[in-house]
């Protein structure tokens, strides 16, 4: 029989999506191949310990009590081999994880650190450094899809269509704050969004509609970073299509966001009781279907993608034209997540949909190792 291959799945990180990374992480841990694959949890808290073992999820999660982790929490616990029921949140040792290693002991990893310091290129050169493959975007591509400000700069350099942006620095808003919503004002009125610009789902994100909510708004985002984004808002539908691949990505049949709340907030994304709507396959023409397939692959060459993406589109109701929001190169990843569901939808079922990334991870790494590394 040939040996498994040894998975580390990293998850929690210090960054405003620690819950959603914990999400993730239950689930692909609960998915994974275990005939396939040995599965080691590292865990990183939210002061930026690392910790590894079989019950660092069920820590981890203790320590962020959130109705996103209510799921988790609700589980039927899992039996040991003797029929005695462990740890909730815990069920690892039950389907054969391997014991504790450090990140040298690994075959590949499997971040799902999302947000600053894990999806921002960080970790993903901390495993460059270690020599170990990984699942997902590199460091370039990485730093670039999580900066809001540098991903629009890149997709106007590619002719892809993006809606009105500019970049306020936290400085520049602290000291010349009437100066600053004046700029923000002349350049789309209102309503308009105001964002963090590396931050994911929908942390910090406000949609002022005058004078007083965009002060709230430039608050609020410098809290979580020093670069800021203003938009133009856009009535429009919320259309996301999934990536999948290195050199030769595939995109998925696209999928619909249909918030009940005004946008497709923090609340309208996790909490059960939010009234959101995911519909797969989103119910547009086939010809927009396969422009947003077209566009979401030269969104995802545009920053060098590799492994996964999905990238977040704008339908324009009036003039039916597509705009892209953002490229996401570590997606929400729980089983009921957009990311898998337009997969699930395009024929790849989540075990697979896992096993197929952890394949384009060391296919990555066995391109890389045709690199000389000394010059003669």
């Amino acid at each position: 029989m040939s040996k498994k291959i040894r998975v580390g799945i990293i998850f929690g990180g210090k960054s405003g999506e620690h819950e959603v990374s914990l999400a993730s992480a239950y689930s692909v841990a609960r998915a994974i191949d275990r005939e396939k694959y040995d599965v080691v949890m590292i865990g990183v808290t939210k002061q930026g310990g690392w910790l590894a073992g079989d019950n660092v999820l069920a820590q981890l999660a203790a320590a962020s009590p959130t109705p996103l982790l209510k799921n988790m929490n609700d589980a039927e616990p899992v039996k040991n081999e003797d029929g005695v029921a462990g740890a909730q949140l815990a069920p690892l040792a039950a389907q054969n994880a391997a014991p504790p290693a450090p990140l040298g002991a690994i075959d590949v990893a499997f971040p799902l650190l999302h947000g600053p310091f894990g999806e921002d290129g960080t970790v993903q050169g901390l495993l460059e450094l270690a020599g170990i493959p990984y699942v997902g975007a590199g460091v370039a591509a990485s730093a670039v899809g999580m900066d809001k400000a540098l991903m629009k700069a890149i997709f106007c350099a590619h002719d892809l269509p993006v809606a009105d942006w500019i970049v306020i620095l936290r400085n520049e808003w602290q000291n010349q704050p009437e100066e600053t919503i004046r700029r923000v004002e002349t350049a789309f009125g209102y309503p308009c969004f105001v964002k963090p610009a590396n931050l994911g789902s929908s942390v910090g994100i406000t949609k002022a509609h005058h004078w007083d909510e965009l002060t709230q708004a430039l608050a609020i985002a410098a809290q979580y970073d020093r670069k800021i984004i203003a938009e133009r808002a856009i009535d429009a539908r919320e259309i996301e299509c999934s990536v999948l691949g290195n050199d030769a990505p595939i995109a998925s049949l696209p999928g619909e966001i249909i918030p009940q709340r005004e946008f497709y907030d923090y609340t309208a994304k996790y909490a059960d009781d939010s009234g959101t709507e995911l519909i797969v396959p989103a119910n547009i023409p086939a010809e927009t279907a396969r422009h947003a397939q077209e566009l979401a692959l030269a969104a995802f060459r545009a920053i060098d993608g590799s492994g996964m993406a999905r990238v977040d589109f704008f339908l324009e109701r009036a003039s039916g034209r597509l705009m892209v929001n953002e490229i996401n190169t570590i997606p929400g990843f729980t089983s009921v997540s957009m990311y898998p569901q337009m997969w699930q939808a395009s024929g790849i079922p989540y075990p697979e949909l896992i096993d197929r990334l952890i394949q384009l991870a060391l296919e990555r790494d066995a391109d890389k190792q045709k690199n000389r590394t000394s010059y003669q």
